[in-house]
Order: C-alpha cells, then sequence, then structure tokens
C-alpha cells in the first residue's frame, strides 16, 4: 500500500473520530476540520520517510489536537477554553462519533442542516458530495453547512450524548441523518467504487450505539432492522469484475444470512407499535430477502407497503421507487406511466435514478431510440464510476440490438 492510499484509507475509516476528539479540544467546528485537514496534509509529507504508523487514527488525532493546541495558545483563547475541558456536560461518550452525531441533531438546527453537516463532518463528504447527495447546489449546500456551524458555536451546544430528558427530541433526527450517512455509502454518489463501506460501517455501528441507548424505542429498531436488512447483500452487488449486478442478477447465497436473520428479529419487534417509516422500508426489504429468487419477489406485497410508506413519508424518491415496483407488477407500461408526472417534480430535476428508470422502462417496451435518449441523460446524471459503465453498457446494448 502507498502512503496516499494509507492517507485515503484513514480519512475513510478514521475522519469522523479524529474530527470528534479535536471538536471536543476545540468547541470550534471550523477550527477542529481546518487542524484534522492539516494533520492528513502532514500525514502526505511525514509518513513517507517515517513510515505508516500502526495506528493512522491515534498518530491523526495527536498531531490534529496538538495543531489545535498551538492554535488557542496563539490567539490566546486556551486559559478561557481549560475550564470547559474538564466540565462533566462533555464527558467522552462511548464513541465520539455518536456525540458529533447527536450535536449535529440538536433541535435548534433545522433537519435539512443537521443532515447536511452529519454528513459532512461525521461522514468526511466534501460539500460538493453533499450536494449532490441531497439534490442541491452546491453554493445552496456551502452556505446552508455554514449558517449550521454559526448556529452551533452561537448556542454553545456540546459534544455530547444528552440524557434522557433531552435524548428523545433527538431521536427522529439522527435517524434520519444515519440513514443518509448509511445510504451514501451504500452507493457512493461519486467516485471509483459503487459502496464505501467505511460510511455503510460508521452508520450501523452508530445506529447500533442509538439501540443500546433507546433499547424499547420503535423507530431506532426499525432504523437498524432496515440497515441491516440492506446491507445484508453488500457482497453481492458487483460481481467479480467489479460489474455491478442488480438485484435480478445476484447470488442470493452471498447475502448475509445473519443479518438478515438479526433484521427480521428487529423488524417484528418494530411493527408491534406504532410502525416508522423506517419498519415499512425495512419490510420492503425483507420481502426481497425472504424471496428465494427475483421471479419469486411478491411485487403485489411490495406495491402495498410502498402505499403505505407513502401515508407516512410522501417523498418525490418513494413515489419513484413505487412506480419501479408498480412497473415489475403490471408490467413496464404501467411503471413507465406512473413516471411521468414525476418529470415535473423539482426535487427529482437532477436525479439520475429517474432517467435510468424511465429507460429500463423504454428498454423492456421496445422504445430503442427514447430508451437511448433516456440512458444518455442518466449518464450524464450519474457520478459514480460503476453505474456509469452499467448505465454505458445498457446503452451499448441497445445499439447491438437494434
Amino acid at each position: 500500500m502507498t502512503v496516499a492510499e494509507a492517507v485515503e484509507r484513514a480519512h475513510r475509516e478514521q475522519w469522523a473520530r479524529v474530527l470528534a476528539a479535536t471538536v471536543r479540544l476545540t468547541r470550534d467546528l471550523d477550527l477542529a476540520e481546518e487542524c484534522v485537514q492539516d494533520a492528513y496534509a502532514r500525514a502526505l509529507h511525514t509518513w513517507p520517510e517515517a513510515g505508516v504508523p500502526e495506528r493512522p487514527g491515534a498518530w491523526l488525532t495527536t498531531v490534529a489536537r496538538n495543531r489545535a493546541l498551538d492554535r488557542l495558545r496563539r490567539e490566546s483563547h486556551l486559559r478561557r477554553m481549560l475550564p470547559l475541558l474538564v466540565t462533566d456536560e462533555i464527558a467522552p461518550p462511548a464513541d465520539d462519533r455518536l456525540g458529533l452525531v447527536l450535536m449535529c441533531c440538536h433541535p435548534a438546527l433545522s433537519r435539512d442542516a443537521q443532515v447536511a453537516l452529519t454528513l459532512r463532518l461525521v461522514g468526511g463528504l466534501s460539500t460538493a458530495e453533499v450536494a449532490r447527495a441531497y439534490l442541491v447546489p452546491e453554493p445552496a449546500m456551502a452556505a446552508r453547512i455554514t449558517r449550521a456551524k454559526r448556529k452551533i458555536a452561537a448556542a454553545r451546544i456540546p459534544l455530547r450524548v444528552p440524557g434522557p430528558a433531552q435524548l428523545p427530541e433527538r431521536v427522529a433526527a439522527a435517524c434520519e441523518v444515519v440513514h443518509l450517512v448509511y445510504t451514501t455509502g451504500h452507493t457512493a454518489p461519486g467516485g471509483p467504487g459503487l459502496q464505501r463501506a467505511d460510511l455503510a460501517d460508521g452508520a450501523l455501528a452508530i445506529a447500533r450505539m442509538l439501540r443500546l441507548l433507546l433499547p424499547r424505542d420503535a423507530e431506532v429498531a426499525g432504523l437498524l432492522a432496515l440497515l441491516l436488512l440492506l446491507d445484508a447483500r453488500r457482497d453481492a452487488r458487483t460481481g467479480a469484475d467489479g460489474r455491478m449486478l442488480l438485484l435480478a442478477e445476484q447470488d442470493r447465497t452471498r447475502w448475509d444470512a445473519g443479518r438478515i436473520a438479526e433484521g427480521t428479529a428487529l423488524l417484528g419487534e418494530a411493527l408491534l407499535r406504532s410502525p416508522s417509516r423506517w419498519a415499512v422500508q425495512a419490510a420492503i426489504a425483507a420481502v426481497h430477502a425472504e424471496s428465494p429468487s427475483w421471479e419469486a419477489t411478491d411485487w403485489p406485497e411490495i406495491c402495498g407497503l410502498y402505499d403505505v410508506l407513502l401515508t407516512l413519508w410522501p417523498s418525490p424518491v418513494v413515489r419513484l421507487n413505487r412506480a419501479v415496483a408498480l412497473g415489475f407488477r403490471d408490467g413496464p407500461a404501467a411503471g413507465l406511466a406512473a413516471l411521468e408526472p414525476l418529470l415535473a417534480e423539482p426535487a427529482l430535476a437532477g436525479y439520475g435514478y429517474l432517467a435510468a428508470a424511465r429507460a429500463d422502462f423504454l428498454r423492456r417496451l421496445g422504445r430503442t431510440a427514447d430508451a437511448a435518449l433516456a440512458y444518455e441523460e442518466a449518464i450524464a446524471l450519474t457520478a459514480n464510476d460503476v453505474e456509469r459503465a452499467f448505465l454505458t453498457r445498457r446503452l451499448a446494448g441497445l445499439a447491438s440490438n437494434g
């Protein structure tokens, strides 16, 4: 492994931990981010001669914290900050990443700001990547993240797991941001790999921590069930050659039976109470997990579950997914008709999956020229290299079949 690869891996796997430890010292998000970025830059210069340390995360944390202490001393803030470093209010949680998530989920922030800030700080995504994940222009996302940081600073929101009285009010936000961190890892918004295992693993770890904190919370149980059932397919989503495999093409013997069993057990618990959107999504994933083959998929059940989900979460993306399921239940013409109203939906204007779904239905209907245009649009809107390669092969297949 080259030094550049070691630094990149440390960024994927250790960013959130290093940042959380530095935030705990500085209580200033901008300063902490700057110091952590300096630590990674120093690694690029130091590790080629000194060698990659045995514990890269610890090395980066030490460098970042030392850089922060230098800055605090130079700016004459250390005397004011030291008393805050020993207060019980910021006592270390079981994992600083959980404290960082719950800080980002403070009710003083809007939900959009909570999600964006978590992806930026916990996921380590660039502002451009967060913007793509959240379907908004990059300048608007940059402004949203900046406002959220300023609000945290002004309100002196601490990095900690809140007490029992404050924790419930952050559960809904925490579930949403953990889910989006997971989905961003499940299918990376850009780059050479289909998935980012570091984000998916981190989201699962935080979901498990939430479960330990709130063992009787149905929303948390539903979320963890959903993540486990989705993650069970991780190893089967690409072939030996790195190509993306759709559900219809996956070797189901490679699905993780342990995660499916754990997820379905949690789902049963979550459905005993008032079902959340997470539980309904988990139920959809469970239908796929329990189907012995693609051909045996219970599409009427999946469509019915999407109808329930729309009552809990009337999202354009849910409507898109329901239209795709409808196309498998009733045929491509029905699916294409269900997609048509979504073409005027502003939130989906730059969403490549809408174009890709249209392209597939048009291909199945034999409308080759229209399908080609839709595939070209989907390719233009897709930044993930593996997904782009899949769409390009589909487009080439139209030409060869035509």
